[in-house]
């Protein structure tokens, strides 16, 4: 067992508490253990003004369909599910992945399909930008993270990937009430939106890795 109070472990009183009232009523998808590590992989969007000014319009619609929504805060497109690292585990599993990602390029992508998602175990609904453009490129990301989540015993992503942005979120199951008219009517905005295809057609830059409170940056080249 790691001793506890390592740089990095989250607070005692912190890491130990199942009140979901303290997270907006989300629900852990494996209960903590200390020395268990969330550690997820994905490429980081940075929000431009433009982009939350669509974001408000598509919010603001949805919610006259589903009251509780709430906008996310930071974007990203995940490259790999939710695993959990031991304390030890870290530093050679961001090695690996360094040596895997290192000969990736720069590359662009189109995000501009409203979808809804629901998490595995259904207890929260998203709405997202599904990529349109850019899928293959994403699909090689994904064998090489794949191959670092094998070395280490880890489930690797979903079989056919939807890839997206998340952009908004709820508790419960309620992808019926966001799903065919509701979702139409988002669609609609973002096709009506002003730059568009300019605002979705995005750079990936870097891949990160967050692992407990660390980050690890993987610049593309």
């Amino acid at each position: 067992p790691v001793p506890a109070g390592l740089p990095g472990d989250p607070d005692p009183e912190e890491a130990v508490s199942e009140d979901s009232s303290r997270h907006g009523g989300r629900v852990r998808g494996f209960p903590h253990e200390r020395g268990n590590w969330a550690t997820h992989v994905y490429l980081p969007y940075i929000a431009q003004e433009e982009f939350l000014e669509l974001l408000e319009l598509l919010v603001s619609r949805a919610r006259t369909y589903v009251p509780s929504l709430a906008a996310m805060e930071e974007f990203h497109l995940s490259l790999s599910q939710c695993v959990v690292l031991r304390y030890h585990w870290i530093a050679p599993f961001v090695r690996s992945l360094r040596e895997r990602l290192a000969a990736f390029h720069r590359f662009f992508c189109v995000a501009d399909q409203v979808k809804v998602y629901t998490n595995q175990n259904k207890t929260r609904t998203f709405i997202g930008l599904e990529v349109s453009a850019g899928h293959f490129q994403l699909l090689e990301l994904v064998s090489e993270v794949d191959g670092v989540l094998e070395e280490f015993d880890l489930p690797t992503f979903y079989k056919d990937p939807s890839f997206h942005i998340s952009l908004a979120w709820c508790v419960g199951d309620l992808s019926g009430k966001l799903e065919g008219q509701c979702l139409q009517e988002l669609q609609d905005i973002v096709d009506g939106f002003e730059d568009s295809a300019f605002l979705l057609r995005v750079q990936w830059e870097q891949i990160r890795c967050k692992s407990g409170n660390k980050y690890f940056s993987f610049p593309l080249r």
